[in-house]
């Protein structure tokens, strides 16, 4: 059997991979590689703690092929380099890819697979990671999407999930050095800071199918209203599986297809519904590849955004601005690689509006620190959440992180769980504490007196900005 070069990238798992299936159903005796190159990545180099995910479910897939007679090949960049030693040293006649789509990485697939077949190989592409190519939906006029209920409605019109497919039990193996160690990556940290993170996950494609597994059992029920609520068990928790490519949306859209019932249906689509937020994402991206930097709004070009000190951002960014619901986002996101969405909305919008920084400030904290950090998604949301983006929450409405808070988390046990300080507080307290000063003394000495900044003092200093600039 000839020779196939697999690529793998974001899309680390062997079910319901495109690339694999192509080399197998060819005829190929597929060659799994994986090659680092960050620096190819433009201005969004992984984060810290992706790369400490990515290292793990590296490991998990290397595992998974040798159970099937296969192995993971590592190389180093550049990766037009390290395809043509692999192509010379396997004498490989393909080479099979799923597709990315951030706009670093797509002029350079497009140039490699250009060069790789004027060498006369086979190479194709295809869609691993997505229901939809960001280029298939478009509005009657042609145009890219910016509002997400008309690109959803357009979606749902369309859907038709591709089938699973399982990978065979064994894979033919192809005899050529491994390549570099997995260690030699430098994915994870040195010092171990990560190591709280896996009481929480088990990255690779077996956490992935567990974590579809105990949502569709338990989570799916009631996630209309406790997906809102992080002091609850009310997600699914597949996001930093669907980003590593783990699993494909379409293996979750068919589980929960599976699961759906009267009872349930509209759990169902509000969570089919997410996905489509995803999707939504990347469609964005494509087309207006400048936003992961740049407002897609351009009036806000000239906002008086504020000019961080570095200890207000540092405040912020470790979980000390006084304010429990947003300190308890940042210290849960420091902990574990992961933030609460209900949570993210308002960190979010306590940095771009009552400190009103940029929030290209808090997009690169999340895409250091978060494990689920997708160029697209972080993109989205943040320009979602400052007013500046598409389909954008208008700038001036302006989270009450304390109201938010007594909606979402009524007895503080969220608060209390990731703000010890705060334990001793009665529940009633938690949310507030500067307004009962002398018992927050006397309980929660170690906590901030007061908030960075007065909530009624910045939301009317961000509105006025906002009103200076046109708004």
């Amino acid at each position: 059997m000839p020779t196939a070069l697999v690529w793998f990238r974001n899309d680390l798992r062997l079910d319901d991979n495109p690339a694999l299936r192509m080399a197998l159903d060819e005829g190929y005796t597929p060659l799994p590689v994986y090659i680092h190159a960050p620096e190819e990545e433009g201005g969004w180099a992984p984060g810290a703690a992706s790369n400490a995910w990515r290292h793990r479910s590296l490991a998990a897939l290397d595992a998974a092929l040798r159970a099937r007679g296969s192995a993971l090949h590592l190389r180093t960049g550049p990766t037009a380099a390290a395809l043509q030693d692999l192509l010379n040293e396997s004498g490989a006649r393909a080479v099979f890819w799923n597709r990315k789509y951030e706009p670093a990485t797509q002029p350079r697939d497009a140039a490699l697979k250009k060069q790789l077949r004027e060498q006369g190989l086979r190479v194709e592409s295809a869609n691993g990671g997505l229901l939809f190519e960001p280029w298939d939906l478009a509005t009657g006029q042609g145009t890219p999407y910016r509002v997400f209920t008309p690109f959803w409605r357009a979606a749902r019109s369309r859907w038709h999930p591709s089938a699973s497919w399982n990978a065979p039990d064994r894979l033919p193996s192809c005899a050529i050095a491994n390549g570099v160690p997995l260690a030699s990556l430098q994915l994870a940290p040195s010092v171990p800071w990560d190591r709280g993170f896996w009481n929480h996950w088990q990255p690779g494609e077996a956490g992935a199918r567990e974590a579809l597994e105990v949502f569709v059992d338990g989570a799916l029920r009631g996630y209309r209203e406790d997906r809102d609520r992080p002091d609850r068990v009310g997600t699914s928790r597949l996001s930093p599986h669907l980003h590593f490519g783990e699993i494909a949306p379409w293996r979750i859209a068919s589980a929960l297809e599976r699961a759906r019932t009267a009872a349930n249906a509209a759990e169902v689509e509000a969570f089919l519904r997410e996905l489509g937020w995803r999707e939504f994402a990347w469609h964005l991206l494509h087309h207006f590849p400048r936003t992961s930097d740049h407002n897609l709004n351009p009036r806000f070009d000239g906002f008086a955004w504020a000019t961080p000190t570095p200890d207000m951002l540092a405040a912020w960014q470790r979980g000390r601005t006084g304010v429990p619901i947003v300190d308890a986002g940042l210290r849960e996101l420091w902990a574990t690689g992961y933030m609460h969405n209900r949570v993210r909305m308002i960190v979010a919008s306590f940095l771009t509006k009552h400190l009103r920084l940029h929030w290209s400030h808090g997009a690169r904290w999340f895409w250091d620190t978060l494990v689920d950090a997708d160029l697209a998604n972080n993109t989205l949301g943040w320009q979602w959440t400052a007013g500046t983006g598409a389909d954008a929450a208008p700038y001036f409405r302006v989270f009450n992180p304390v109201t938010q808070a007594r909606r979402f988390d009524p007895r503080g046990e969220y608060i209390a769980g990731w703000v010890p300080e705060l334990r001793g507080l009665p529940p009633a307290a938690r949310f507030a504490p500067w307004e009962s000063p002398d018992l927050a003394a006397r309980l929660a000495p170690d906590y901030p007196r007061a908030p960075l900044v007065d909530l009624a003092t910045g939301r009317e200093a961000a509105l006025a900005a906002y009103r200076n600039s046109g708004g």
